[in-house]
């Protein structure tokens, strides 16, 4: 699989400089529907099903999105000083609304960067997919640019992102799923203090 997305992303990006490949899983939830935003427990876990990344650094300032899943809206381009929402930019309004909460915390990439992604989660099945992809961006946010971040953070950071960059109302259970789910294992999660029960 990484090896078809790598040839994909050379293709539409070019073979130069450093690839690096990262995935997001979604998430089922077994008990707790709608409690999550209300500071409740929840018990999600994590699936095989989600979010592949490639990536590479640039040298300028340039951001450049692609998705295998939207094949027919090409590469779509916008920069580092355009990181306000926009209905037109569609499905890049997630990654670069992370993009924005890294920075509304201090944390300033120095360079723009190629992302291509491909997910294998069903669309419209409620398996978490625009958290999949908050958190794959929250990853290759910490990896590539060295930020001093916790995979709680990132799903908190991807959590505020989509409350206020992307305005849906959400709570914190998806992201979490994604960011700290294990394998063979589900998360008894409070909602409310950010704190798991084994």
């Amino acid at each position: 699989m990484m090896t078809e997305l790598v040839n994909t992303f050379k293709e539409k990006f070019g073979s130069r400089g450093k690839i690096y490949t990262y995935f997001a899983p979604g998430r089922v939830n077994l008990i707790g529907e709608h409690t999550d935003y209300n500071g409740g427990h929840v018990f999600p876990c994590a699936l095989t099903l989600g979010t592949y990344g490639v990536a590479r650094k640039r040298r300028d300032n340039k951001l450049r999105f692609y998705s295998m899943n939207l094949d027919k809206r090409g590469i779509i381009y916008s920069n580092l000083n355009d990181l306000k929402p926009n209905r037109g930019a569609g499905w890049t309004n997630y990654p670069k609304g992370v993009m924005w909460a890294f920075e509304k915390r201090g944390f300033k990439m120095d360079t723009g960067l190629d992302l291509m992604i491909y997910g294998n989660i069903p669309n419209g099945s409620g398996l978490s997919s625009s958290a999949a992809l908050e958190v794959l961006t929250g990853l290759i946010l910490k990896d590539m640019y060295g930020f001093d971040v916790s995979m709680t953070d990132i799903a908190l950071i991807g959590q505020y992102s989509e409350n206020n960059f992307n305005g849906c109302s959400c709570g914190i259970m998806d992201q979490f799923a994604s960011a700290m789910g294990k394998k063979n294992h589900a998360i008894f999660l409070d909602t409310n203090t950010i704190i798991t029960y084994l």
